[in-house]
């Protein structure tokens, strides 16, 4: 906090994304500004619903600064950034960049909110360093829901490969040392961002499909067709990494691209040892490399799905109940903030106190808990909530009186 402290002008809103962080960190159940402003031991969620809308700060500042903190305290010369994109079950129409689209959260296509981050991944740890809203284009073609939703009027219709490669621009742009991308179809089947990352001399690993069309020297052919072709001693044994069942053992054979430009270019297969199941990768790199360090990025992509899963379970990243643009970015920002301090917390114990034989290392999970239980378990008296009870359902009183109003005004 003592990071951020300087991006706050005024002490009350310092003291509120305090507040706020903590609560996040907490073991609370249910995660929003009513819950988080009882935890602090406020007498309404007035405070932190002002810190979210209309306080004065910027969430952009902080996660610079939020940025800066990962890289520093889980630097490695290993590092790789992956890119992913998560999606937010939502209802209604009102709330920023909601829309029925697919979210891989739900598996399906839903009425969702969509969001793009970007992790920073090394062997000590890995949390997420940027976030992208994805503004479908229904909203962007819409200036009057756009401005209802404080969706800033330079904001225009991007592609989500177009936002990654925003973010990875941003930190390259920071100084942020790295040498690998790593991501899914999404990314992979995309061309220009693809040729972003060449033209920084970026190396990447990233996912494409079956029927993804690769250049050799007799021509364009299918991924899955080019398989085919590969003699019985292409393939290699490889581990991806250690799982929480142990090593992640695949098949691996790699397949040059003679597409045109300097660098190196790669298809990657990775064929599961059990079911025959065939994953495909497009790879770059400036210099040449050995099939296990593009073995080891490719690995290193899963990363970002265990982020998703820590940052919604331990910080409430997905319970935000905000519906405009700067709200968005200021929750999220602060939920990514209180990841962060989890999982550099967590390599610093592992690094600094590692665990003995009868032991697992110490997981976010754990770190959370102890963090709550010994730091900042709070204790209020039983006023302080039989007040938050009766405010609660004066609330939901005045909620339910205007709902019968405006249900009764559209009635004929």
């Amino acid at each position: 906090m003592g990071r951020i402290a300087p991006r706050f002008a005024r002490v009350e809103p310092r003291r509120r994304a305090r507040e706020f962080v903590l609560g996040l960190l907490s073991d609370l159940p249910r995660k929003n500004c009513w819950t988080l402003a009882e935890h602090a031991g406020n007498a309404t969620p007035d405070g932190l619903q002002h810190l979210l809308s209309r306080a004065r700060w910027d969430a952009d500042a902080v996660r610079d600064d939020l940025r800066d903190f990962v890289v520093e305290q889980l630097q490695d010369d290993d590092a790789v950034l992956v890119v992913d994109e998560t999606g937010d079950l939502k209802k209604g129409t009102a709330t920023v960049g909601v829309q029925r689209q697919y979210t891989g959260t739900a598996g399906r296509i839903e009425n969702s909110q969509v969001a793009v981050y970007l992790a920073y991944s090394t062997p000590r740890g890995h949390a997420a360093i940027d976030r992208e809203l994805y503004v479908p284009r229904s909203w962007t073609q819409d200036a009057a829901r756009c401005q209802a939703a404080g969706i800033p009027e330079t904001v225009r219709f991007a592609t989500k490969p177009a936002l990654a490669a925003r973010m990875i621009g941003r930190a390259l742009d920071a100084g942020v040392l790295v040498s690998w991308v790593a991501g899914d179809e999404v990314y992979g089947s995309n061309p220009h961002l693809r040729a972003a990352l060449e033209h920084r001399q970026l190396g990447y690993v990233l996912a494409v499909a079956c029927d993804h069309q690769i250049t050799t020297h007799a021509g364009k052919i299918r991924a899955d067709a080019l398989v085919k072709r590969l003699p019985k001693r292409a393939w290699q044994k490889l581990s991806t990494g250690a799982g929480a069942k142990g090593h992640r053992y695949y098949d691996w054979a790699l397949a040059d691209i003679a597409d045109e430009g300097p660098g190196h270019r790669h298809l990657l297969v990775r064929r599961n040892r059990s079911t025959g199941e065939l994953a495909f990768h497009r790879c770059y790199s400036a210099i040449r490399v050995p099939l296990s360090t593009l073995v080891k990025v490719a690995g290193r992509r899963w990363t970002v799905e265990e982020t998703f899963q820590s940052g919604k379970g331990l910080a409430g990243l997905d319970e935000h109940q905000v519906r405009r643009w700067t709200s968005w970015h200021r929750w999220v920002t602060l939920a990514m903030l209180a990841h962060a301090f989890l999982a550099t917390a967590t390599a610093h114990e592992r690094n600094h106190a590692p665990a003995t034989d009868d032991l697992i290392p110490l997981t976010c999970n754990e770190i959370q808990h102890l963090f709550t239980t010994l730091v900042t378990q709070p204790t209020h008296t039983a006023t302080h909530r039989l007040r938050w009870s009766d405010w609660r359902r004066r609330h939901q009183a005045r909620s339910r009186i205007c709902h019968y109003q405006r249900q009764a005004a559209h009635q004929p």
